[in-house]
This record gives structure tokens, sequence and C-alpha cells, in this order.
């Protein structure tokens, strides 16, 4: 992967991409998390979301890497996963722009 140079302002951008997507993922966790605890009826049922959460926190914590010489593959996954899209990423450059694409498309 190519060592990308970062400008104040696609910093900008990157952070707030990056915050959105988590935060965003994030909720969509927390309805599923609610579903699972609705439905909960025996004490298995909390070794079951207990089970859900952790394979969620590592999930997340492997993919939220917010070094700038990480950003370009984790946006990549982001976009394909549908967590942001070209939007949330105006202001970077197209060299940036067209390696997250290619990552998105694997």
């Amino acid at each position: 992967m190519r060592d990308f140079k970062w400008s104040e302002a696609e910093k900008k951008v990157a952070r707030r991409a990056f915050d959105a997507a988590l935060k965003n993922e994030c909720a969509a966790l927390m309805k599923r998390l609610k579903r699972l605890a609705t439905k909960a009826e025996t004490p298995d049922d909390i070794w079951v979301i207990h089970d859900f959460l952790t394979e969620q926190r590592r999930a997340i914590d492997g993919k939220y890497d917010y070094r700038y010489s990480q950003l370009i593959v984790v946006f990549g996954r982001l976009r394909r996963e549908g967590w942001i899209d070209d939007k949330d990423l105006e202001g970077l450059s197209e060299e940036k722009l067209d390696a997250i694409r290619q990552i998105a498309s694997f």
C-alpha cells in the first residue's frame, strides 16, 4: 500500500467520515442488541448476548483503525460494507478515492 500524505483538510474529512461510520455501525449494533435482549428468556440467553457482544467488539476494534497509514484500507472496507459512500469522502484527493474504490471492489 502506498504511503499517502494527508493535508489538514483531508484529515478533517477523514475524521468526519470515520466517526460517522463508527456511529452508524454502533447504532445498528444497538438495534440488534435490543432485539436479542427483548427475545432473551433464559439464563443461557445472557451468555448468547455476551458472546455476541464480544464478537462484535473484536470486529469493530479490528476494523476501525484511525492511523493515516491504514485509513485507505479502512475506508475501502467501510465503503464495501456500506457504512460510508463517496459523498462522505468528498474532499479527499482523487488518488485516495481511487485507492479506496479499488479496495472496496475486492
